[in-house]
């Protein structure tokens, strides 16, 4: 049982990396939010994977369901090139700096980790959808709220920026 989840995390991570890489490099913005919807998947199995259906389902129904359409809504609204903007050549430089981007973190956390490594406990604290939802309607009230202004401000800018753009046109 362990050999098979241990398979299931290594699929996880894969699917994980994949779609962070396809969200990053590709040109159409279509297709990195393709690559951003199959993180978005992934992540999902790895908190089923933790014995968490519930913030797997809400991974699924929020970030997959609402916040994708959003983005989705916003690139077509927008009506950005096919070819993006940043379609040119980079730069050694740029390139430099973006790996130094991605190395730099992964050490400093790789570092952390490997010295201070966190205690586990050696079975997961059930907490019921019931609780849950008392915390966010409780004492994370405001954050949840917020949370929402932010998307509706989010989604606001874009029609707010597709509309002066078909404007000047």
């Amino acid at each position: 049982m362990e050999m098979l989840a241990k398979s299931a995390f290594l699929f996880y991570c894969l699917i994980i990396g994949a779609g962070a890489v396809m969200a990053v490099i590709s040109k159409s913005l279509v297709r990195a939010l393709v690559g951003l919807v199959a993180v978005m998947i992934a992540l999902a199995g790895m908190y089923l994977m933790l014995a968490a259906p519930f913030i797997a389902f809400m991974q699924i129904l929020i970030y997959i369901g609402g916040i994708s359409v959003l983005i989705f809504f916003a690139i077509m609204l927008s009506k950005a090139s096919a070819q993006g903007d940043e379609t040119g050549s980079v730069s050694l430089g740029r390139a430099v700096n973006a790996v130094l981007c991605l190395l730099v973190p992964a050490v400093i956390f790789s570092v952390v980790i490997i010295y201070h490594p966190v205690a586990t406990r050696d079975a997961p604290v059930d907490v019921s959808p019931a609780l849950l939802g008392e915390g966010m309607l409780g004492p994370y009230l405001l954050p949840f709220e917020l949370i929402s202004v932010v998307l509706f401000a989010a989604m606001a800018g874009a029609v707010l920026v597709a509309w002066r753009k078909r404007g000047q046109k």
